[in-house]
């Protein structure tokens, strides 16, 4: 048993516990969390074992708690947050901190994620960036007034791709694919002086 071989099951109960929330089913969800938490123990227990790695379940609740502490500092520290707004401020100026060596706002987004998780995760860290991207201008977004009305257009691209032999998932992620070029560029653009940007025209 290897992390890389229990990826498998790691997905798959994640996603068992997701259809518990969703279903309300109060049984389901205590069993399914379980699961997922056998996961953790499975993994800890292999990197236990594993010689470079060595820290044990103790090690990763520590880690946890570290960085709940770390993230909440109007909780734990001396930060006030009177509102929701104020909370996330806080919470993301402490997670800037610790990530401040990172040199683009998409580092971080697990790039396995299904493609319209990943899309609604890239396009948040675009609009994070306050950076322009043409290929999401490039389309003209449909119009609709709440999540039916979003699900049954999702759908419809769906069987409209499935019945011309196309994959939906494949074809969005090499949309992101280009935005996330294009945002890297862009940021690696901002970040060259003006002086080593080659000549100015005249």
């Amino acid at each position: 048993m290897t992390h890389e071989s229990l990826v498998t099951y790691l997905v798959e109960e994640s996603y068992e516990l997701i259809d518990a929330v969703e279903a309300g089913d109060r049984d389901a969800l205590l069993e399914e969390l379980g699961d997922v938490l056998l996961q953790v123990v499975f993994h800890a227990e292999i990197a236990r074992r594993t010689p470079g790695e060595e820290f044990s379940l103790d090690d990763v609740a520590r880690a946890a708690n570290e960085k709940m502490i770390r993230r909440h500092p109007h909780v734990f520290g001396d930060e006030v947050a009177l509102t929701v707004d104020d909370v996330y401020r806080v919470w993301r100026a402490a997670k800037a901190r610790e990530k401040a060596s990172r040199t683009s706002v998409l580092e971080g987004i697990p790039q396995a994620m299904p493609a319209l998780a990943l899309a609604d995760k890239v396009l948040g860290r675009v609009a994070q960036s306050g950076i322009t991207i043409s290929r999401t201008d490039a389309v003209p977004p449909p119009v609709f007034d709440d999540e039916a009305e979003l699900g049954a257009l999702l759908l419809a691209i769906s069987a409209s791709a499935n019945s011309r032999g196309l994959d939906a998932e494949r074809a969005l992620r090499a949309a992101l694919r280009g935005v996330q070029d294009e945002l890297r560029n862009a940021e690696d653009a901002a970040r060259v002086p003006p002086s080593d940007q080659g000549p100015s025209a005249p």
